[in-house]
């Protein structure tokens, strides 16, 4: 399937669910998400598992704050994973999921600044963490984050999960299982703090990333910060080493733009942005 006939699939599942969707997003008192089960046809769910590469084919990424194998060159990869992350970036699933969240001015990115494929083995984990606030050209506010879960008979207690911190770091967190087929739509701003607790299966918990961008901050104020770690709980010295790294990376970047610091994950085509 190529990437039109996939976001039809998509479109097809959320209006289906568009009600739904619609309320869990407007639960008040947590972090705004919603989780769409059995997004396409478990065949093409399957096959995008698939396609994805060995995990040594990715950027391994592995500090105090988080392990992970990521991709955004997708160029080097199955074609089909290309077609599944430009699928939700299809004009159409952009504004459902708009009409959805009641953001009227989502962009999709092209250059899939953190986005595109994860794979997280055994022992992977995301500390608590608010997302960087903007794009790459700091020019639109980070506002919107889609996760597609791929990897076939993932059970809850095989861990990998996303934790939603509705009341901050030094809360308890709110778990959405790595179901396969699941989406889920979650907010980016400077509350909605996540994490991923550690994968304790020998399989790789796989998932699609989109992010979607706004020219207009979501709290209607001006914002930056660099992506944001904290340990769980907001406990021991680890808690104080992220809080003073996240101090001095956002510091830094709001002096200096991107030429000390600079992100690799990027799509570098030449295709337009």
């Amino acid at each position: 399937m190529d990437r039109i006939a996939l976001a039809d699939a998509i479109v097809a599942r959320l209006n289906t669910t568009f009600s739904e969707a619609r309320e869990q997003w407007n639960c008040l008192g947590r972090i705004p998400s919603a989780i769409v089960d059995d997004l396409l046809p478990v065949e093409v769910t399957t096959s995008v598992h698939g396609a994805f590469p060995k995990s040594d084919r990715m950027m391994f990424k592995s500090s105090m704050k988080e392990r992970k194998h990521v991709g955004a060159q997708m160029d080097r990869y199955d074609p089909l994973l290309e077609e599944i992350v430009y699928a939700f970036q299809d004009e159409r699933v952009v504004t459902l999921i708009g009409n959805i969240t009641g953001m009227a001015d989502l962009e999709p990115d092209s250059q899939l600044y953190a986005g595109g494929i994860s794979a997280m083995s055994k022992g992977a984990y995301l500390r608590p963490h608010l997302d960087n606030s903007h794009d790459n050209k700091r020019q639109r506010y980070r506002v919107l984050n889609l996760l597609f879960y791929v990897t076939p008979e993932w059970r809850e207690h095989d861990g990998g999960a996303l934790q939603l911190w509705d009341d901050g770091p030094k809360g308890a967190p709110r778990t959405i299982a790595s179901k396969f087929n699941r989406l889920v739509l979650m907010a980016t701003n400077r509350q909605s703090w996540h994490s991923v607790n550690e994968v304790k299966c020998d399989t790789a918990r796989r998932c699609v990333s989109n992010y979607y961008f706004s020219r207009s901050p979501p709290s209607g104020a001006d914002y930056f910060h660099a992506t944001s770690f904290r340990a769980e709980h907001g406990r021991g010295p680890s808690d104080v080493m992220m809080r003073a790294d996240n101090a001095l990376r956002t510091t830094i970047l709001k002096l200096t733009g991107d030429k000390i610091f600079k992100n690799p994950h990027l799509y570098k085509t030449s295709k337009p942005d």
